[in-house]
């Protein structure tokens, strides 16, 4: 007989209802608007790791959102001000003890702030939130710097090749740069934190800026984003936002020669999230960060299963 009984208990309900309650709070206090989106759209990321869970509909395909962040965007350009938003998102093909495809993110964007604005925001919400005192930032290249002793910026393909081999054994073949330097963070660099409580990584390299602005008064240069982890876990993603739409079509481009390299369907690029862009969004910041993630920290749970009511194997 299928198991039809819920993967978290009662405890783990209650404590997502009373999450949920002190997020809103949090927010109101500072007088952010909760603002609600589309879950379906005619177009979804480009990004060739990211990969949409699609609807067939009439006449055209939709897509269901891996984040709310190109709607929120258009709501930012028609003058919404500060706003955020506690939302279901998917990604397909995500599942495990740290990923759900479908889960709950929180999204929000704060007007005239920078990234290490945000970055103080969100560490006064943890603050409120988790157990954990004080919060420490590195950056990108220091953590490869510390815990790999080599420099990410400059290493060639073949140290970062051999680094990798010594590190982890055998690897696959063919991998880029970037696809190398995201395996030596995840598999090496991740690990090592999950003894340092709340660190923030800043100043990634310009080729996994993603949606952030480049700062170009640093050399080298780098993008202006900053991801947040808790216990070695990856808890929030976080953009001081380009706000360019010619660079930001740009960037979309390369990521769909990005996948067409690598054997993906090449994904349709959001029209009007351009149009919003190049009407005008306001320079802001804004991060996402997995709910479920936050309350498996809170509860101590080893699998976000504990802290569902149902996982995707009881859906």
């Amino acid at each position: 007989m299928a198991d039809w009984r819920p993967s978290a208990e009662r405890t783990a309900l209650e404590a997502r209802a009373a999450l949920l309650s002190q997020l809103r709070a949090f927010f109101q206090s500072r007088r952010v608007l909760e603002v609600e989106t589309p879950l379906l759209c005619t177009s979804g990321v480009t990004d060739s790791a990211i990969e949409p869970l699609i609807v067939p509909t009439s006449p055209t395909l939709r897509y269901l959102q891996t984040s709310p962040e190109y709607a929120m965007k258009r709501l930012l350009a028609a003058g919404s001000g500060d706003i955020f938003q506690i939302c279901k998102a998917f990604r397909a093909g995500e599942y495990g003890r740290k990923h759900n495809p479908e889960y709950t993110i929180l999204e929000w964007y704060r007007l005239s702030f920078d990234h290490h604005a945000m970055i103080r925001e969100v560490a006064e919400l943890l603050g409120e939130l988790l157990p954990h005192r004080g919060w420490q930032i590195w950056s990108w290249a220091a953590l490869f710097q510390h815990i790999l002793e080599v420099d990410g910026h400059v290493a060639t393909l073949a140290e970062l090749n051999a680094v990798a081999s010594d590190r982890l054994g055998n690897i696959p073949d063919g991998l880029d740069r970037d696809a190398l330097l995201d395996l030596l963070f995840t598999h090496c660099v991740e690990p090592a934190l999950a003894s340092w409580g709340i660190v923030f990584v800043v100043d990634y390299p310009a080729s996994q800026a993603a949606l952030a602005r480049l700062l170009h008064d640093r050399s080298p240069l780098v993008g202006a984003r900053f991801e947040c982890y808790v216990d070695g876990v990856e808890l929030a993603n976080g953009y001081w936002e380009c706000i360019d739409p010619g660079e930001l079509e740009r960037r979309f481009q390369q990521d769909n020669q990005r996948r067409e390299v690598a054997g993906l369907e090449v994904r349709p690029i959001d029209p009007l999230f351009l149009a919003a862009m190049t009407s005008g969004v306001p320079p802001c910041s804004g991060v996402a960060l997995g709910v479920d993630r936050l309350l498996a920290l809170r509860l101590g749970a080893d699998s976000l299963a504990d802290v569902l009511s149902f996982d995707w194997e009881r859906c």
